[in-house]
């Protein structure tokens, strides 16, 4: 999997906490809004109910306002200016300009938006005399709104222009004035009102309370006009169904939503598996079974789950992998230290006990032909000593940001060896700084020549040439000498330490890898470019320093 598709160990757990944190809140939200739906629905209803009773009304009023005379004639009794102007002007319509004797009353009530308030007073008594056109339409509908209240459940006051109550679902109303009202007062100005007042005098539930809809009741005024005039208003007035009915009432539909809950629950814990526990899992399971010697047993992950498990894993596994390689090296290397050094020991000890049981019998050439081999031993000891302190110091060694000249090292360099019987030239030299110490170039590129003037004897020629890799921004030197060459059989092996086909003289075969790991540290490498039976040719990639500026000498 590219490492862009993979989300990070921090974006999943983001997720996870955002998710858990918003279902709970997701089910308040529902809640309240499923609230505020019962609230609306309750207003509609009641809406509803004040059209008709508007309307009945209404035809009342023209009925009873008209009396017959003997003749059968009509008498109006009631004057032209009946009832109270309007004072409240609703909003302009959409098309102003087109008749449209449609007049829709939306529900508008929100318990998120709007104030709860303070239980209504009661109806005070008052010596106003309802009008009398008024109390008698009054009369005729009493029975009609307490019929209907046994279906509708809402409570239904009809008062006059005066305020006063003419009709009533409520015991002993009747009479009572309702000016006190603030939804009355604004109804007989011709405006229809809907708000919620609460249920009793104690204060409202808190705003962040999960249900709120059954302490409140929603109060609906209707105001009810004829030729422009408000003759009258009536008030609605229910408490809304009980959220906790309503959400008996919907227990099925409950029951799925959580069963979706749990599924979402079992999702997220799927996930995080997926994510984080099984690549986890199956990492600690490759640390076991590397911790029980088995090799090549840590690889990177093939399903990670998320980037920080997967460098996590492909971090382990280098790990494992130069752990194994430096466990190889050191097992080798012990074995090689062990088999350089047996030989020359058994010599020494062979020639200790030879002079010390034949001492005297000996002639004194013998004598000096044992001590001869005790101190060349010895000195193959010393040399291998010496170039195992040069190797481990080169494999411990770290880049400290040295730089050094790479035009004036050679040529120094070269006259060194000129001096020495070597012929040297040089050949397409660039100049540049390289990232390593003066000291440590000097010693790699003198092994080299150190080691074509031990093969090759004097009469080799050695030629230097180096360039500039301005692509990779290092330097490329190759050295390559007209000597006996290295055989494809041994071009192989020349790298490995203790390998050298020259041990009669006394080689210790570590120069190489003294070079090898020299060149590692400071982020260079060496290769050999040919391998024939004459001559040899070595290539050495070293990186510029920061800042080299190269140039051709």
């Amino acid at each position: 999997m590219r490492a862009w598709l993979r989300p990070r160990l921090r974006t999943i757990l983001l997720l996870i906490n955002l998710i858990v944190l918003a279902l709970p809140l997701a089910g308040i939200a529902v809640l309240r809004i499923y609230e505020s739906a019962l609230i609306r629905q309750t207003e509609s209803e009641l809406i509803a109910q004040g059209a008709f009773i508007s309307s009945t009304y209404q035809a009342l009023f023209a009925r009873l306002a008209i009396r017959r005379d003997a003749r059968g004639r009509g008498l109006e009794t009631a004057p032209n200016d009946y009832g109270l102007a309007l004072e409240y002007h609703p909003p302009a319509r959409k098309t102003p300009g087109l008749e449209d004797p449609w007049r829709p009353r939306a529900p508008e009530l929100d318990l998120a938006s709007d104030r709860i308030r303070p239980a209504p007073p009661e109806p005070a008594q008052d010596t106003t005399q309802a009008d009398a056109l008024a109390q008698a339409i009054g009369r005729e509908l009493n029975p009609i709104l307490r019929g209907a209240q046994l279906y509708t459940l809402a409570g239904i006051r009809i008062v006059d222009i005066r305020g006063v109550i003419v009709a009533s679902t409520f015991q002993d109303e009747l009479g009572k004035s309702m000016l006190d009202f603030e939804e009355i007062v604004r109804a007989l100005r011709g405006e229809p009102v809907s708000l919620l007042r609460a249920r009793s005098a104690s204060a409202p539930p808190p705003l962040e309370a999960i249900s709120r809809g059954a302490h409140v009741r929603v109060f609906v005024t209707v105001p009810i006009m004829r030729d422009g005039r408000v003759i009258a208003a009536a008030l609605l007035v229910r408490t809304p169904a009980n959220i906790k009915q309503a959400l008996y009432g919907k227990r099925n539909s409950l029951v799925a939503g959580a069963v979706l809950l749990l599924l979402v629950v079992l999702a997220l814990s799927l996930l995080t598996s997926f994510t984080i526990a099984r690549p986890l899992r199956a990492l600690i399971a490759q640390a076991q079974r590397a911790a029980r010697g088995e090799r090549g047993a840590v690889t990177p992950l093939r399903a990670p789950g998320t980037q920080e498990v997967a460098e996590l894993s492909e971090t382990v596994a280098a790990m494992a992998a130069t752990l194994e390689s430096r466990a190889t090296y050191i097992r080798d290397f012990a074995a090689h230290v062990s088999h350089e050094f047996k030989t020359p020991l058994t010599a020494i000890q062979g020639a200790v006990e030879l002079l010390r049981d034949h001492n005297d019998a000996m002639s004194a050439e013998e004598r000096s032909r044992f001590l001869d081999i005790l101190a060349q031993d010895a000195s193959r000891l010393e040399r291998l000593v010496r170039r195992l302190l040069e190797l481990a110091r080169a494999d411990m060694l770290q880049a400290t940001g040295g730089r050094a000249p790479l035009g004036p090292a050679i040529a120094a360099l070269a006259e060194r060896y000129r001096g020495l019987g070597v012929q040297v030239e040089l050949t397409d030299t660039a100049d540049a700084d390289v990232a390593i110490s003066p000291e440590t170039l000097d010693a790699v590129l003198g092994n080299l020549l150190e080691n074509a003037r031990q093969h090759g004897g004097v009469t080799v020629t050695v030629s230097i040439a180096s360039t500039i890799d301005r692509l990779h921004r290092r330097a490329v030197i190759e050295i390559a000498d007209d000597g006996a060459g290295i055989s494809a059989a041994n071009a192989a092996r020349i790298f490995e330490p203790f390998f050298t086909t020259a041990r009669d003289r006394g080689n210790t075969g570590l120069g190489l890898a003294i070079i090898r790991s020299l060149l590692t540290a400071h982020g260079g490498d060496i290769a050999l470019l040919t391998a024939a039976s004459t001559g040899a040719a070595f290539q050495i990639r070293l990186p510029l320093a920061q800042d080299a500026a190269p140039k051709m000498v």
